[in-house]
This record gives structure tokens, sequence and C-alpha cells, in this order.
């Protein structure tokens, strides 16, 4: 969530910010709102003190046995017009509070306005792969070869769903056993998370209530006000988890950490549930698009001056993962319209999927800076000037394996149709090759 006090100082440089995603935006009216708040937040506590002043003169009076019916009387008064403020005060909030979610984070200043059409590749590894014979896709091999049953997985969930069996199922397993070792080697916690998470917990990495409609969900919805006036505690609906970063980046919520705890260095594997799905466009069959896949997820919390290398530490570790496995892969780093609605940047890693002829994302790496600290009210106090802060927060996949299964049977396939296994994968398949 944006700061309404940044707003007001970089009122005309946050617009035009936020016109690189698209979104035209005028804060002139949430301002004057925010000064008519103010205003009455002065007032009442004015009409506080003089209440208090009051209130501890009628004890006085009583003793002195003096008539304190006129105070009383303006106790209650003064009291009556404290209520009427607060009630102008809570609504000005809440329409300010409401305002403020609709908006998404500001992209940094070297980000590129625009869609996708805007994007820029910043890096490759390694080549497209070349075949001195005639290349399967990745669901004729999965078919071929046994690993993957496609059918059965609609028939019993529905379309955008699938089994993975035998070597398949093993090979799944294989990466997410790798991208665990991987991210424990480099001094990662190790988290396994709820699938079930209450509604907050959406509202604070940005899914709730822009993007309601995209995730399972399970229960009523009902919002009510928490003693913070800037958060709301959103209770009784409860979703899918979309994501373990969805879980990972609300395990400090309403937390004040010490500045020498950071960063924490949190990954989770999850299966990830949503809507979304698959096309019969023949780029998103098989397995590249679907109701339910696997991933590991990185998520980091650091102070403000360390976001940055925060950034490019969890892109090597993902880039790293990929390049272990040796595949052919891009890096692209999004324009603002292309970043999800919390981040401010992200760097794509799109490996190649040869049958299709494109490059698909693999791993988001992105920062939102203090963009979800505020919304879930998170900080920490700055151990040089003891002032308390906003954390940062940053996330990225390390990796989703839903496109790395196809893209190794594509990419490492064999003129006798069986798949080379990686060879870091070897120890975790106990085989060399799939036949």
């Amino acid at each position: 969530m944006l700061d309404i006090n940044r707003i007001r100082l970089e009122k005309r440089k946050i617009e035009e910010s936020l016109k690189k995603r698209g979104v035209d935006v005028s804060f002139d009216e949430i301002l004057q709102k925010d000064d008519k708040r103010k205003k009455i937040q002065a007032e009442s506590d004015d009409l506080r003190a003089s209440r208090k002043k009051i209130s501890s003169e009628i004890p006085i009076l009583k003793k002195e046995n003096k008539d304190v019916a006129d105070l009383i009387f303006q106790m209650k008064t003064l009291g009556d017009k404290i209520d009427e403020l607060q009630v102008s005060r809570k609504k000005l909030e809440e329409e300010i509070f409401l305002f403020l979610t609709a908006l998404p984070n500001i992209p940094d200043d070297d980000v590129k306005a625009g869609d996708e059409t805007n994007n820029e590749v910043i890096s490759t590894y390694l080549t497209q792969t070349k075949y001195d014979f005639p290349p399967k896709n990745h669901v004729e091999l999965s078919k071929n070869l046994d690993l993957v049953d496609y059918e059965r997985g609609v028939k019993i969930s529905g379309e955008g769903f699938w089994i993975y069996k035998n070597l398949g199922a093993r090979l799944e397993w294989a990466l997410i056993n790798f991208f665990i070792n991987s991210h424990l080697k480099n001094g990662w916690e190790f988290f396994l998370v709820p699938h079930i998470l209450n509604y907050d917990c959406g509202f604070v990495t940005g899914q709730f209530p822009k993007f309601e409609d995209e995730q399972y969900t399970i229960g009523q919805n009902e919002i009510e006000p928490s003693s913070d006036s800037s958060m709301r505690d959103f209770k009784s609906k409860k979703f899918i988890i979309p994501t373990a970063e969805t879980a990972l980046v609300n395990v400090y919520k309403n937390e004040i950490l010490d500045h020498d705890e950071l960063p924490k260095k949190l990954f989770s594997y999850t299966p990830c549930y949503r809507k979304e799905s698959g096309s019969s466009r023949i780029e998103e069959r098989g397995m590249i698009r679907g109701h339910q896949f696997n991933k590991v997820e990185m998520v980091q919390y650091t102070s403000e001056e360390d976001s940055g290398f925060a950034f490019k530490e969890m892109l090597f570790n993902s880039e790293s993962i990929m390049k272990d496995l040796k595949l052919h892969y891009q890096v692209s780093k999004l324009a603002a319209c292309d970043c999800s609605f919390t981040m401010c940047r992200t760097y794509d890693i799109e490996v190649w999927l040869p049958s299709i002829k494109a490059y698909k994302e693999v791993s988001s790496v992105s920062n939102c800076r203090d963009f979800q600290a505020r919304r879930g009210n998170m900080k920490y106090r700055d151990k040089k000037t003891g002032k308390i802060k906003f954390l940062n927060t940053l996330n990225a996949s390390g990796l989703a394996t839903s496109r790395l299964f196809p893209a190794i049977l594509e990419q490492y396939q064999q003129k006798d149709g069986s798949v080379i296994v990686p060879e870091v994968l070897r120890p975790y398949m106990g085989i060399n090759v799939i036949r």
C-alpha cells in the first residue's frame, strides 16, 4: 500500500510514475480528505483535553460543596461532539484506506513504461536446442514414456489438471528435492506452510480485494475494523494457497523485528492452486498452464538499504538452479504494466520450449519494497537511528516445475525417443536416461 505522507511530498512524481502502469490518477481529492481527517483529529484532541480538564475540576468542586451540574453537562456535550467527530474521522479513514488499497505499487525509476511488448531481454544462457531428427513435443514424450496421464487427470478433476506417474512422478519429485537442497545449501530457512489461509493473508500480499475472483476461496467475506485504523481485519473467508509467497510474506505480520535479525530468508515448497487455466492454443497445451502446479518459493525480509542487494541475490539463486539443470533460458526485465500489482520491479527467468518456439516464465524475481509491509504492518527497528521503519519484502520462484518438466523433456530428448536426465537430478532419480 502506498504511503499517504509520501504521496503528499511527491504527489506529481508518483502520479507520473503510476502512468507507466497505465494508471491515471489524481491525488488532489484524497489529500483534501486527509487534510480534513487531520483537522478533525486535531479538533477531537482539543476537545478531549478540555474534557479532561473539566473532569479533573469536578472532584475538587464537589469537596467544596459547589454545584457541578453545569460542568457535568459540559462533559456530556463535549463527549457527544467527540463521538460525532469520531464517526466523521472513521468514515474519511475508510475512504482513504479503500482508495490506497486499489492502487498498485510505484514502478522503480528505471522500469520502462508500457506492457509486455516493452519487456527487455537482459541476458541468455546456452543456446536454442538443435536436433538432427524430428523432435517431439513434451505431451508426446510424456505419453510415449508413460510419465503423465493427461486424460485421467481431466477425468478426476477437470480441465487444467494432470497426473504425474512412474518416472514422471519421480522426475517431478527430483526437481522439488533438488530445489530444496539448493536453498538449504545457501543457508535459507525451510518452511512448510498451511495450504488454506485467512483472507488477510491475501490482502497483505495484494491478491485481495482486487484479484479475489482469481483465487479458490472458502466461506463468506466479512470486513471489520481493527484497532489500527490504517488496516482492516478480513475475517471468515479463507482461500487455497496460490503461491507460498502468500503465506511466507505474512509470517511476521504485525511484528517489529530487530535490525540485527535481518535479512530473514525463507523458502517453502507447496502446490499452487489457481483458477486460471490453459486454453486450446498450442502454446498452452499439456502442463504449460493449469489449475495446480508445484513450486518452491523464496521470500526475503530486509531493511530498506539492503533491498537492492537482496534482489540480486535472489535472481542469482534462481539462475544458478537453471544453470545447474543446463537448460537454455533468458532473463527479461519486465515493463511496468507487466509487473504484478504489488511489485516495483520484476525479472522473469524464461525457459526455452522448442516445440512452440517460445520462452515461458519459470521464475519471477520481484521486489515490492515496503508495499506489502505497509499492508501487513511489518516493521523493524533501525539500529543506527532507533526509528521504527517498514520492512522491505521480496519474492522469487526457486523454481516452478510445470514448465521446467516440459523443457527438460524437449531440450534433453534423444533420437530414439528417450530423455537424458540432467546430471544434477541423477542422484535423486537413480537413473541417467528415461526410456
